[in-house]
């Protein structure tokens, strides 16, 4: 497998703040010019607390305090998974005021949340997930993680002595209703195909271990049990694929996403080529550094949009092989007592993880 460079987390914080140049005149309270508190409130939706626990142990405290820094009052609420809390959440916050809402999607609902926010004249920051009608959307560069993910699936079958050409690949990508896993399918694919990588099946995508595991079975089954490699958009299907692998007595390429503490054990194993590492801290910088600039009224100078134009201040994430776990935890976003438990323990003393 090809090393990714890494880059250390200041110096993505201080590219990140590069594009975050205000072009403006001084603040006018942001408010549309009425002076009030509501200038000075940030309203924050998180979408619930199953998907990670980046969002309540990462995300607020890293928000809260950046806006308090600033001067800023922040409400910070979870929707708890549920879409007609995240509705009565919003209804809340603008019927105090809000100088900018900054929104993680959840099943759609937060389309409805930035009609409402842009109705009253409140910029509306689409967080990590786009939202149709947002303003702005901030978020690690999805398509960029897809061709991360897709190289490590090219540079395993490689090792392995495969032709990725003629190679057996099965596709397990996110839960459509996700917007970004369009982006990382996408990225994947781009990098897959150029490469003469063909899916030999692709079962539908899923945010889920056990359905994609049991997905993952029927697809192996269908293929007679043959499997090169399988593209895996994160580590949690990955860890559905990897439990069927080891069930059938395979070790193949399988990619992944977040780092998480399993996904970097079954890099560590072996059992998983690599997984793209996107620490919160630089995405939480980034949206609120764009947030302050719009509650202190002004307008900010973002390089990058989306297809349907909307402005997009993505954040590189970074390719973790077995040899740069160290990182993950030097950072913390890990903690090698987490990750070094039974058959990792002599991994993590192979590979200097301590």
């Amino acid at each position: 497998m090809k090393k990714s460079s890494l880059i250390s987390i200041a110096a993505l914080a201080g590219a990140s703040a590069l594009v975050l140049t205000g072009c403006s005149s001084p603040s006018d309270g942001g408010d549309g010019g009425d002076g009030g508190t509501a200038s000075t409130r940030a309203c924050v939706i998180l979408p619930d607390t199953e998907s990670s626990d980046r969002w309540e142990n990462g995300d607020r405290p890293a928000l809260e305090k950046a806006f308090t820094d600033a001067g800023f009052e922040a409400d910070i609420q979870n929707a708890q998974g549920s879409t007609d809390k995240m509705a009565t959440i919003a209804d809340q916050q603008l019927s105090k005021g809000c100088g900018v809402m900054l929104v993680v999607d959840y099943q759609g609902a937060g389309t409805a949340v930035t009609e409402k926010a842009k109705a009253e004249g409140i910029p509306v920051i689409a967080y990590d997930r786009p939202i149709s009608g947002a303003d702005y959307y901030v978020s690690f560069d999805n398509f960029k993680v897809g061709e991360l993910e897709g190289q490590s699936v090219v540079d395993g079958l490689e090792a392995a002595g495969k032709d990725p050409a003629s190679a057996v690949v099965v596709y397990m990508g996110g839960d459509p209703s996700d917007g970004n896993a369009a982006m990382f399918h996408d990225g994947a694919v781009s990098v897959m195909e150029a490469a003469g990588i063909k899916p030999a099946a692709e079962p539908t995508g899923v945010w889920d271990t056990e359905k994609s595991a049991t997905n993952f079975e029927q697809a192996l089954t269908s293929l007679g049990g043959k499997v090169d490699a399988v593209w895996s958009a994160n580590d949690a299907n990955a860890a559905g694929v990897i439990s069927i692998l080891d069930k059938n007595g395979l070790t193949v390429p399988v990619s992944g996403q977040d780092a998480s503490v399993a996904g970097l054990q079954n890099v560590l194993l072996g059992k998983q080529t690599a997984t793209v590492y996107k620490p919160f801290q630089l995405e939480a910088e980034a949206a609120s550094d764009l947030a302050i600039q719009l509650l202190n009224g002004e307008t900010p100078s973002v390089d990058k949009t989306l297809d349907d134009g909307t402005p997009y201040i993505a954040v590189t994430p970074v390719l973790v092989g077995p040899e740069d776990v160290q990182t993950v935890i030097d950072d913390g976003n890990a903690s090698a007592s987490e990750i070094c438990t039974g058959d990792v323990a002599a991994k993590c003393e192979e590979y200097g993880v301590s």
